[in-house]
């Protein structure tokens, strides 16, 4: 039987991150968005109050959290502020090769230093030469006496600049194309990594986001993740555990667009009634209403899915384009509804839609989302 009733242990989580986020995040969030500061300070408490590395096992200090648990916290958190949330969802994110292919020594190294003194982890894949073809990325790893020699840049790296440890994808032979791309993991303080310029975003600015470049980095091969060439298929299950997060995000962030919307059209009169009572305004955010409620129930589908241990790539596919689109189409309707006033910075919605763009582009643009949907359908049929 479908059951769609969330757990005992499920509400508190949920009502822990909602409480979180209203006492930490929503009163400093324009404060973050102005400054483009990383909120250190939110980052620790988020340590504290255990949200921040909900997939890692509870042997090595993690929360040993499910994939739809961990929904609940990133809807909540994004709620609150997406960047702000970015910030603390990136660290489960890049550990999640760790998690699924990383040895036992590790895992003990690594994921209990990360979870035990509360450091930071970065995931490298993006380069200025590749962007999407992840199978064409140009950083090198060169064998050598049984280490590894590390060139290349990366871009766009969420936590980037505050990272204590990098998970970098690199290619062994670039003539092999994707089955030459292998994982590792790299610690920040190693001769050879430094950090770019830090972007200056049009949203969720609280996010750090960084050029990390490797130059002749020396990698021990016990911090060789998996195997050589194993590293294509170790990113795209990585893909598939976290995008329905990341569509889980893109449903907070709309809620919090239609709250302040809903809150303004029962406030604001036109014509002797609120503008809530005009049908255009009431059927926009019926609307809005029943897509988040539509990208929820697909974002934890995809979840489920991955939690089961069945084959997600098509639902976390279809979460993440559609929640990308969602988002943006929510902000920007919730803009609409405060008419003039959404467009200048004393009020929310402003923000919210300029948050929401990049779920549109990142983990994976709406365009290669949908190359995978439709691949996804071709290979069926054929069945």
């Amino acid at each position: 039987m479908i059951d769609f009733s969330l757990t005992p242990e499920q509400e508190a989580i949920q009502k822990m991150a909602r409480d979180f986020a209203q006492a930490e995040i929503i009163p400093v969030a324009a404060q973050y968005d102005r400054s483009g500061e990383f909120p250190h300070e939110i980052v620790k408490k988020a340590f504290q109050a255990g949200l921040v590395y909900g997939p890692i096992p509870e042997k090595y200090g993690g929360g040993g959290l499910g994939a739809v648990d961990q929904l609940l916290i990133a809807e909540e958190l994004s709620a609150g502020c997406a960047g702000i949330s970015t910030a603390v969802a990136i660290n489960s994110l890049a550990a999640i090769p760790l998690v699924n292919h990383g040895s036992t020594e590790q895992k003990e190294r690594y994921l209990g230093s990360a979870c035990r003194e509360e450091k930071l982890m970065a995931l490298c894949v993006t380069e200025p030469g590749t962007g999407s073809d992840v199978s064409a990325l140009s950083t090198s790893a060169r064998r050598l006496n049984g280490e590894y020699l590390l060139n290349g840049s990366k871009c766009f790296i969420t936590n980037g600049g505050v990272a204590d440890y990098y998970i970098v994808f690199a290619t062994v032979d670039r003539s092999l194309g994707h089955r030459g791309i292998t994982a590792f993991v790299v610690p920040r303080e190693a001769d050879g990594v430094s950090v770019g310029k830090k972007e200056d975003k049009m949203g969720q600015r609280a996010a750090d986001t960084t050029d990390v470049i490797f130059d002749e980095v020396v990698v021990p091969a016990a911090d060789r993740i998996g195997e050589e060439g194993e590293g294509f298929r170790i990113i795209m299950q990585t893909f598939n555990q976290s995008r329905p997060g990341v569509a889980a995000s893109a449903v907070g962030l709309a809620r919090s667009a239609l709250d302040q919307a809903l809150d303004y059209a029962l406030e604001r009169e036109q014509f002797g009634v609120p503008i809530f009572m005009h049908q255009s305004i009431m059927f926009m955010l019926a609307d809005m209403a029943r897509d988040i409620a539509a990208g929820r129930l697909l974002a934890w589908q995809a979840a489920w899915k991955g939690e089961q241990g069945l084959d997600n790539s098509t639902e976390a596919a279809m979460a993440k384009v559609f929640c990308g689109d969602m988002v943006m189409r929510v902000t920007t309707d919730a803009v609409q509804v405060y008419g003039g006033y959404g467009y200048v910075k004393d009020y929310p919605v402003e923000k919210l839609m300029r948050d929401a763009k990049v779920f549109q582009i990142y983990e994976g643009t709406a365009q290669v989302q949908r190359l995978l949907i439709g691949r996804a359908l071709a290979r069926e049929k054929k069945r």
